[in-house]
């Protein structure tokens, strides 16, 4: 498979760069243990941002994540666990659907992707996670392969 290949070094915080054609790509650092990037990448008036590996605080949400989402048209979010079940993991460097319903929500983002699941949550407890974040925001959605779950309204 030929492609052309261009290599882009930055160091996370506040990175600004176009890819091409139209392609604008904005980053910020997260909070992980090993370091980890979200990026708002737009084109044509649309765009998504992506956050994975990432934890929040409690008590303070994170600024940098609410500059780079504001108005959004998707969000995927790192949702690995539920607000229950943060405290245990507290150092991990993962977020919940509640953190980023509230970041979404706050910045006026059209929709969120609950994405990056904790592998122990089989499909029946994510049903349940769906049908509880569409109940605090009908802009939320579970991200799933579609090819797998047979599902059409998933992000695929």
């Amino acid at each position: 498979m030929g492609a052309t290949k261009k290599l882009y070094d930055f160091d996370g915080v506040n990175a600004n760069f176009v890819l091409g054609k139209g392609v604008n790509v904005k980053t910020a650092r997260l909070h992980h243990p090993a370091g980890a990037t979200g990026y708002r990448v737009e084109k044509g008036g649309v765009s998504v941002c992506y956050f994975t590996d990432t934890e929040h605080r409690p008590d303070k949400p994170d600024d940098a994540i609410l500059d780079l989402i504001e108005g959004a048209d998707l969000v995927v979010y790192d949702s690995t666990y539920t607000d229950a079940e943060f405290p245990e993991f507290v150092g991990w460097g993962h977020s919940t659907w509640q953190e980023g319903v509230r970041l979404c929500r706050a910045a006026n983002v059209k929709q969120m992707a609950i994405f990056h699941h904790d592998p122990a949550h089989v499909d029946s407890f994510m049903a349940d996670v769906e049908a509880q974040a569409r109940q605090v925001w009908n802009g939320t959605f579970v991200a799933r392969n579609s090819w797998l779950s047979g599902s059409t309204n998933s992000c695929t």
